[in-house]
């Protein structure tokens, strides 16, 4: 099973409790895929200009509670 198409069709032979399985594990890794490239971007520096305008924010006391925005 090398191809996307292949592994299609795999999963669409696949019961119903193993095809939600497989969905959870892939939502798992796509979220760990994220966090990787987060910690990756943060290191780098391509963060950087958006954590200074936060912080910029935070000082100047444009930003609102969470619960408030929220509502």
């Amino acid at each position: 099973m090398n191809t996307l198409l292949e592994i299609k069709e795999a999963i669409q032979r696949l019961p119903e409790s193993d095809i939600r399985q497989l969905s959870g594990w892939l939502q798992s890794h796509i979220e760990k895929m994220w966090d990787c490239q987060m910690e990756a971007d943060l290191v780098s520096g391509k963060l950087d200009h958006l954590i200074a305008c936060a912080e910029a924010d935070i000082s100047a006391n444009r930003v609102k509670p969470l619960d408030e925005v929220l509502r």
